[in-house]
């Protein structure tokens, strides 16, 4: 009995240090959009602190794997061993409209939800030197121009176009839309006059705002954004539109739960630092967390939401 009680106890010791022993290697986070965007600057903004929490010989190698929406990178992080060396931000509504849409390689139930970081409402945005200065004034060029008013954003299904569309709706107007691989390809075009209208989030968009670059319409929240008090929302201008983005981070399904575990406390804490936080502020992130509970729940009811949205107006019809 004595023998068995001290193998029992060297066993455990032994699983113990295994577990501690995580991460013994380079974790790599998936990005599914370009270099420079939204998402992007979050993952790299918060990678440290991630890597800080999970202790000393943590690292982490961000990789952008743009393309389909984001259905390319989500499929790579659904597709990953899940061993807690391959996580990725998982960004709404696209990670849950692109099943619904088309067949896609990925599904919610293929990926295990750690953590919310981010909730970030939509805006409209144009060059300053726009005769369109209002959604007032949108309104009015786009029914004079009907077709006319190119808008970029992140891919079909994404946010951004959901919002759009929904504008349309409301508004009575028609708009053209022109998808890119990422937000970073929406400012070049929008900057660079290619399309007339960025329809990106709005902590994406607030850099430009205070340089001067583009002027901002609105933002799709209930309530003004901190990090954009000036900015009015659409329901305060009249026009019943709320919309965004939540980025959280994600692992492939079937992680174990000591991993899990490891993975959400380590970005509970990377959130919560003083550092990151004031860094977050002068990245215009709109921090948001949930746990990987609430954040599930709240995936699982987004889902439902668009799979109905889609039996009613089917956004992919263009």
């Amino acid at each position: 009995m004595r023998t068995f009680a001290i193998a029992s106890t060297i066993l455990a010791a032994g699983i113990s240090a295994a577990y501690a022993e995580y991460p013994e290697r380079p974790i790599n986070m998936i990005v599914a959009y370009s270099a420079g965007g939204g998402t992007d600057i979050a993952a790299r903004t918060l990678a440290p602190y991630i890597e800080k929490y999970l202790g000393d010989d943590a690292s982490i190698v961000v990789l952008n794997r743009p393309g389909a929406g984001g259905e390319i990178g989500f499929t790579e992080l659904a597709q990953a061993e899940p061993d807690g060396y391959t996580i990725g931000f998982i960004n709404t509504p696209n990670l849950l409209t692109i099943p619904i849409q088309r067949d896609a390689r990925y599904s919610l139930e293929s990926l295990t939800p750690i953590a919310n970081v981010i909730d970030d409402p939509d805006a409209f945005s144009f060059l300053p030197s726009s005769e369109i200065k209002s959604i007032e004034d949108l309104i009015a060029y786009a029914k004079e121009n009907p077709g006319q008013v190119t808008y970029g954003t992140t891919g079909l299904g994404s946010d951004d176009h959901l919002s759009a569309l929904e504008f349309e709706r409301i508004a009575g107007v028609e708009l053209k839309h022109i998808p890119f691989p990422g937000n970073a390809d929406v400012r070049t075009a929008v900057l660079g006059g290619h399309v007339m209208m960025a329809s990106m989030n709005i902590s994406e968009t607030m850099a430009d705002v205070e340089e001067g670059s583009l002027h901002a319409l609105g933002q799709m929240a209930t309530e003004r954004w901190s990090g954009a008090p000036d900015i009015p929302t659409f329901q305060e201008q009249g026009y019943d539109i709320v919309m965004g983005s939540m980025r959280g981070i994600g692992a492939p399904a079937n992680l174990p739960e000591d991993i899990a575990d490891k993975l959400e406390a380590a970005v509970k804490a990377a959130v919560e630092d003083p550092e990151f936080q004031e860094k977050a502020k002068q990245q215009h992130l709109a921090l948001s967390y949930l746990d990987s509970e609430a954040y599930l729940a709240e995936l699982q009811s987004l889902n439902a939401t668009f799979e109905e949205l889609w039996t009613t107006e089917p956004w992919a019809q263009e």
